[in-house]
């Protein structure tokens, strides 16, 4: 085999490597984001799972923007598989927001697109629903990120608990959001409530 040929094997298998590994867009933190810098994103679990962890990382020199990372798991194996999922309830750019699945969803994905006028992110949710579970023991986190501008990190603190959404708030001079997210167990059995 001709040196030539072996190039461009070798060129070939480093451009199939570098794709099937490639999830996400690194960055010099070394962490795999689902975004780059200003650009929009829809990021959605695999079927059958929903969303366990959110970290994002700020950069004012970047237009004040974010870039995000998600972790999916799967629901329980006795829920069975979600019998709907659907894009709830959307924000508009440099306005606080507020949502929570409706019909007792669980946050399995989030879109977002940026607008360079407000330096800032309108939001979305994409919900699931699981036969007629309904949420108990719900709370909010504390602020993530504590302060503005900092690198924000919530992980859902055990298996059990779940998203059902978010309230956020946005600081129009520092132009960035502090999020707390909702946080709640889902019940064993089926209820008979359309939305708790």
């Amino acid at each position: 085999m001709s040196s030539a040929h072996v190039l461009q094997a070798l060129c070939l298998l480093m451009v199939f490597s570098t794709a099937s590994a490639q999830h996400g867009y690194m960055y010099e933190t070394g962490e795999e984001w689902v975004n780059t810098w200003r650009q929009g994103f829809n990021f959605q679990c695999p079927h059958g799972e929903v969303l366990v962890a959110i970290r994002s990382y700020f950069s004012e020199k970047e237009g004040s923007d974010r870039l995000w990372n998600f972790e999916c798991q799967k629901t329980p194996y006795d829920w069975g598989e979600p019998n709907e999922c659907w894009w709830d309830d959307i924000n508009r750019a440099g306005l606080e927001w507020s949502s929570v699945c409706t019909n007792n969803g669980l946050v399995a994905g989030v879109q977002s697109k940026y607008f360079e006028a407000v330096l800032d992110r309108e939001w979305q949710f994409y919900c699931c629903r699981y036969a007629r579970r309904c949420p108990y023991s719900c709370w909010k986190t504390n602020d993530v990120p504590e302060y503005h501008k900092e690198e924000g990190e919530m992980v859902v603190p055990s298996y059990g608990y779940f998203i059902r959404g978010a309230q956020t708030t946005f600081s129009g001079v520092l132009r960035d959001r502090q999020w707390k997210y909702i946080l709640c167990r889902m019940t064993d059995f089926d209820c008979q409530f359309e939305n708790f």
